[in-house]
């Protein structure tokens, strides 16, 4: 198997991540591809805000280029 590209994206605590790993397609691999990132303490966190702000709006959109196999470059 050759390993594919996924693109991660992590809201928690009011913070914001987004990421790609590389990794073969397994749930495993990928779980431990995540936690690999994670630990290295390079990826950067964006403060979303309070979540449940009712002047707040939010929007979120994942942009897909040509709806190829390889959409999340």
């Amino acid at each position: 198997m050759h390993p594919k590209t996924f693109r991660v994206q992590i809201a928690a605590y009011c913070m914001y991540a987004d990421f790609n790993i590389t990794c073969l397609d397994g749930p495993i691999d990928i779980e431990n591809a995540i936690v690999d990132r994670l630990g290295k303490g390079d990826i950067k966190w964006e403060y979303l805000g309070e979540m449940h702000d009712p002047r707040v709006n939010r929007i979120t959109y994942e942009e897909v280029i040509n709806g190829g196999d390889n959409a999340t470059t």
